[in-house]
């Protein structure tokens, strides 16, 4: 069974602000958030943790799993370039993204899109179906790890099939 956390809140989340790669640690509700994945998942051994580089992600899963996870580079938040932090009402958008023409170095949707599937392919061709699998990370890669199981949104929009802060999903290998 795969098991996918996004991580709990962070004073940014509580800021609306946009988050990215500048991104803070939990604050002190994320810390209960990830507490309490840990209860609703009590008694279930994970054989393998895997987690986004960033700290917020990392805390989750240690929070989570008891262990320390093994951090991918592919499970990176996106990078928001020079959006990160900007409140969300300030926000300039193209659909549900920074406007890559007001800020500067975002990174490409698609390749955010394609790493993250490469990922999930590589965890797929690696491990068992009977393994429990826990991957701590963010809105858009939890939304990415849905759109991998569930299939592409028509409107392209991943957001959709994203975990809430502080929330699980699961899904199992075909």
């Amino acid at each position: 069974m795969i098991y996918v956390i996004r991580h709990g809140q962070t004073d940014w989340n509580k800021e609306r602000r946009m988050q990215g790669r500048r991104g803070l640690p939990l604050n002190d509700h994320g810390t209960v958030q990830a507490h309490s994945l840990r209860d609703a998942l009590n008694g279930i051994r994970f054989d393998h943790v895997f987690s986004s580089p960033q700290e917020r992600a990392r805390q989750t899963a240690e929070i989570v799993s008891g262990r320390s996870p093994v951090i991918d580079e592919r499970l990176n938040v996106i990078d928001l370039g020079e959006a990160d932090g900007v409140r969300l009402e300030e926000l300039k958008r193209v659909g549900p993204l920074p406007d890559p023409d007001v800020y500067k170095g975002i990174e490409d949707p698609n390749a955010l899109v394609r790493r993250v599937f490469h990922f999930m392919n590589e965890l797929q061709d690696t491990y068992g179906r009977e393994e429990n699998i826990l991957i701590a990370g963010h809105r858009c890669t939890t939304g990415c790890i849905g759109a991998f199981f569930e299939g592409m949104p028509e409107d392209g929009n991943i957001l959709t099939l994203s975990s809430d802060t502080g929330d699980l999903k699961t899904y199992q290998f075909a």
